[in-house]
């Protein structure tokens, strides 16, 4: 994965760089064909033309040959000299010609000197029909500020010379462009490698890690980091989680057993045959029977439910219910049983009447398990007030003046298969009671909050939409 994201980013680089190239070859080719690439330097300023100005400057008087004084101060300011020949070659006129300089020329002098011999001037060979006559002007500028090159070249070589150059120019620039792809991909793939590398990190399952989000892919970095502390976090959780269901697995399978060997003591007794029991007996025994066997069934209905509400597999029987009636006949319920009898529980409401679209069922099922939550873990002197207010939402408070809830309860309170750490042994639940009045609240779109103090008591809040 890591070297097909470089050969992809060195391609893309290459590919440009290799454009750039081409384009560069082309607009090359296009100056050097027009015009204008040949006309380098200014015509005021060409050693050429200004050579050639000379044949302006020249005329006859009296049957001799001058030169302008125009002519004669660009000869003053250039230091440059004019030498005038007939058709033999033979000096006719000259203006600041050098001692040294030949006053007769030959053909091959003419053309060896304009060419090839090297002198402190430069010499530019001219003609000039003047009255019918033909004269041969040679205009000397000094080789300091002028200087030429003859080239002799053959086109097929030079076309080969070309090509050759051309192939290794275009070498050298895939070199360069490889090259530089490949720093410039390296440079923005060694992240992406750091991308990759913390993925399979946490894939393998480990999340401490931590990745400096700086460079352009700083935004991903600071993600990917977030990540892992989500994941750190949830793993934390899971194990936690896992630690909960284990223990109360072991929990749930000890009350279990528990009432099964009752159940399975007392039915043995009653099948003894060399004894007789009385009525009250067979009554008694039947009674703990009946209990232990409604203690089993409770608890597989809290497993059952727990499972249809994680797999939203139940469906809401909602009807208009008047919610303070609901209330207080779960309050007098709990309060007719002769184990609850002497508890001490509050009811009130700022209306008697609150109609809500509720699933009356599993609505009294939450209910109840938080008000039984506040029975379970205090004591009988301990005041519980149940309260409904109407406001823009309904409130429905359940609060206690026992021995609150710890910090460490605290958080595990609404999670499945936790027993809080002061459950008596008699009131030992499935641990999914709290669990599953959170959800049914929740698919009633409504929310639950839960404070409490230690030594102070405990306040849940529910909230619920009136319609």
């Amino acid at each position: 994965m890591k070297w097909k994201i470089t050969r992809n980013f060195i391609f893309t680089i290459v590919f440009v760089v290799i454009s750039v190239v081409i384009i560069n070859i082309i607009s090359i080719l296009y100056v050097i064909s027009t015009d204008n690439f040949l006309k380098v330097v200014d015509s005021r300023n060409n050693p050429e033309e200004f050579a050639r100005s000379f044949e302006k400057d020249l005329y006859e008087k009296d049957g001799e040959l001058k030169l302008s004084k125009i002519g004669a101060d660009k000869l003053e300011k250039s230091n440059s000299w004019i030498q005038v020949l007939n058709d033999l070659g033979e000096e006719v006129f000259g203006v600041n010609v050098p001692k040294d300089t030949p006053q007769k020329y030959t053909p091959f002098q003419m053309v060896n000197n304009y060419k090839y011999i090297e002198t402190e001037y430069v010499n530019f060979v001219l003609e000039k029909y003047l009255n019918k006559k033909h004269l041969n002007i040679i205009v000397g500028i000094p080789s300091r500020d002028v200087s030429r090159i003859i080239l002799t070249y053959s086109q097929n070589n030079t076309k080969k010379t070309l090509n050759k150059i051309i192939i290794i120019i275009l070498v050298i620039d895939g070199m360069v462009a490889l090259g530089v792809g490949y720093l410039f991909s390296r440079k923005l793939t060694k992240p992406i490698s750091s991308v990759l590398w913390s993925i399979e990190t946490m894939a393998n399952g480990n999340y401490s890690l931590y990745l400096k989000d700086r460079g352009i892919y700083e935004e991903v970095f600071k993600n990917i980091n977030m990540l892992a502390d989500t994941l750190r976090v949830n793993e934390v959780e899971r194990k936690e989680n896992e630690e909960l269901r284990e223990e109360w697995l072991a929990n749930i399978t000890h009350d279990i057993k528990t009432p099964l060997a009752s159940i399975q003591g007392y039915a043995e007794i009653i099948n003894d045959k060399d004894y007789e029991f009385s009525e009250d007996e067979i009554r008694e025994y039947a009674e703990i029977i009946y209990n232990k066997s409604k203690y089993i069934k409770d608890l597989v209905d809290d497993l059952n439910l727990s499972t249809r509400l994680k797999n939203n597999t139940i469906v809401l029987d909602k009807k208009k219910v008047n919610l303070v009636g609901l209330v207080r006949n779960i309050i007098i319920d709990i309060l007719n049983d002769n184990r609850y009898k002497n508890r001490n529980i509050e009811f009130e409401s700022n209306e008697d009447l609150i109609e809500v679209y509720v699933d009356s069922i599993l609505f009294r099922r939450a209910i109840t398990n938080l008000i039984f939550n506040s029975i379970v873990h205090n004591s009988e002197g301990t005041l519980i007030s149940v309260k409904i207010v109407k406001k823009d939402n309904i409130e429905i408070i359940i609060k206690d003046s026992g021995v609150g809830i710890s910090k460490n309860d605290l958080k595990h309170i609404f999670k499945k298969y936790y027993r809080g750490t002061n459950t008596g042994e008699m009131h030992k639940g499935s641990g999914l009671g709290m669990a599953i009045s959170k959800e049914i609240i929740e698919i009633h779109k409504g929310k639950i909050y839960l404070n409490s103090e230690i030594g102070i008591g405990t306040e849940i809040i529910i909230e619920i939409n009136q319609n």
